[in-house]
């Protein structure tokens, strides 16, 4: 494990560049040299090696449905607080360049929308994609955490999206 100072920009340095061109963290170097990056395909590898517990589901529906919540928590939870924290926050202007504050706002609107939409479907269910803690819960997860420097707040009304936010957050793991 090497710790990488983006603060600093390490992750612009040779020994991560060298690595991942895209010069972005996470960066996985296998035993052999192969170099995996994006933190899903690296969670994909670990869960090959160690199946227990499925973050990407059981069976053919169980496998789709995280999948698909995975895919819509990403694109229209966690890229839009991506965006907006990237284009509003004072601490971004040297990473997001140009950083466009109108756009930061603009995706604010989207968050909350989307915020809506899964506290209607999580009134029927415990976790995003059904029954059971998956990969999509971990994306939300982190995706709501960034919120916070994004100066976008989980409206009050959203009881279910509390609720699950708030179970995820006491989970030993999201304290890792």
């Amino acid at each position: 494990m090497v710790s990488v100072d983006m603060g600093a920009m390490g992750h612009k340095k040779e020994d991560v560049s060298s690595r991942n061109p895209l010069q972005r963290l996470p960066v996985l170097e296998l035993d052999d040299g192969t170099i995996l990056t994006e933190s899903v395909a690296i969670c994909r590898y670990f869960e090959e090696l160690n199946p227990e517990p499925a973050l990407f589901g059981r069976g053919a529906v169980g496998k789709a449905l995280v999948e698909m919540w995975q895919r819509r928590i990403e694109f229209n939870l966690f890229l839009a607080v991506g965006f907006a924290f990237r284009h509003i926050h004072p601490a971004m202007k040297e990473w997001e360049v140009p950083q466009v504050p109108e756009w930061g706002e603009a995706n604010k609107p989207k968050v909350l929308a989307f915020l809506a939409l899964l506290d209607k479907e999580l009134a029927g269910r415990e976790f995003a994609a059904g029954d059971a803690y998956s990969i999509a819960d971990i994306t939300g997860l982190i995706a709501i955490d960034f919120m916070k420097p994004a100066r976008i707040v989980i409206p009050d009304e959203l009881a279910n999206v509390w609720r699950w936010y708030r179970a995820l957050a006491a989970r030993p793991s999201a304290g890792a």
